[in-house]
């Protein structure tokens, strides 16, 4: 068995892309025999209010490249504003159950994906605090368990939200982006967190409409970043995009890690090949990627 993993991260952000998008995933990855974790939205769909987003640099020309309309559906844009926002959770929580049940790891998302990606950064202590403990209730009451992992809506975090995530019990996160496993420390060196499986690869919508990238061609522009290395991966997609309009993408992409020696497996498998106590340290901070608005969660500076 390949020593190298490619594991795979579905952010789930709306309730269409949970009913419509997860189904499609799951049988993708029947079909590749593969492992994913899934991470979940498990309070209200407030889609809509992202129209503020509208002001942030660089929003309106992602919006052009990627589709929006296309890829979300009209009414998903309209939730939170002129149609009030379906609890996800609530509806789909046998539906949720049977990605567990299928032998994929779950976690948690978010509880308002909206609310967290437009206003953690600036947020207290106390208001963080009460966001992740309302999803990680809900998880409870979806699954029965407590959570063991979380990755934050739109790679926005905070101090204090790296910080709660190990009074929750969490074994690891997928918060940011960076270029390898490591565990998060604060300005003073000191442990904060849990550590963290950053992405290290760039998304389909950061890719899709540069340099002549569309849904046909996009995969291979991917591929290049993995070929030819013996590192694992962490791969973030979303059940709104891979598992509907761009499923056909999402499954040459599978193809592909397969032939360049990749096992595709879920974060969990990743994070359990590794010692966690010899994991490099490094600060966190925040800063832009290519092809995506505004400022993210990424990995900082190393520290001995």
């Amino acid at each position: 068995m390949s020593g190298k993993l490619l594991a795979l991260k579905i952010d789930v952000d709306t309730w269409r892309g949970t009913r419509e998008g997860v189904p499609r995933l799951l049988e993708l990855l029947q079909t590749h025999n593969a492992s994913a974790t899934f991470l979940f939205s498990l309070g209200p769909d407030h889609t809509g209010r992202a129209i503020k987003r509208v002001f942030h640099k660089g929003f309106l020309q992602k919006v052009s490249r990627t589709s929006v309309v296309e890829h979300y559906g009209l009414r998903t844009l309209l939730y939170g504003t002129l149609l009030p926002g379906p609890d996800i959770g609530r509806r789909e929580a046998a539906l949720m159950r049977s990605v567990r049940d299928a032998g994929h790891e779950v976690g948690i998302h978010c509880w308002d994906h909206i609310r967290w990606q437009d206003h953690v950064a600036g947020q207290s202590a106390a208001w963080t605090q009460r966001e992740m403990r309302r999803a990680a209730e809900r998880f409870r009451e979806i699954f029965g368990s407590p959570a063991l992992t979380h990755g934050a809506a739109g790679w926005q975090m905070n101090p204090a939200a790296y910080a709660f995530e190990r009074e929750l019990g969490l074994d690891y996160a997928s918060d940011g982006r960076g270029s390898h496993p490591f565990q998060p420390v604060d300005e003073q060196g000191a442990l904060l967190g849990v550590p963290q499986l950053p992405t290290t690869l760039p998304t389909l919508d950061e890719l899709i409409g540069v340099d002549g990238l569309n849904a046909e061609n996009v995969d291979q522009r991917l591929l290049s970043h993995s070929a030819g290395q013996e590192q694992s991966h962490v791969y973030t997609l979303h059940a709104e995009l891979e598992g509907m309009r761009l499923s056909a993408t999402f499954d040459r992409l599978l193809s592909g890690w397969q032939q360049q020696g990749y096992r595709l497996a879920s974060c969990r498998e990743l994070f359990a090949s590794l010692d966690a106590a010899k994991l490099p340290r490094h600060r966190v901070t925040n800063g832009g990627i290519a092809g995506r608005s505004g400022i993210l969660a990424l990995q900082g500076a190393s520290v001995n």
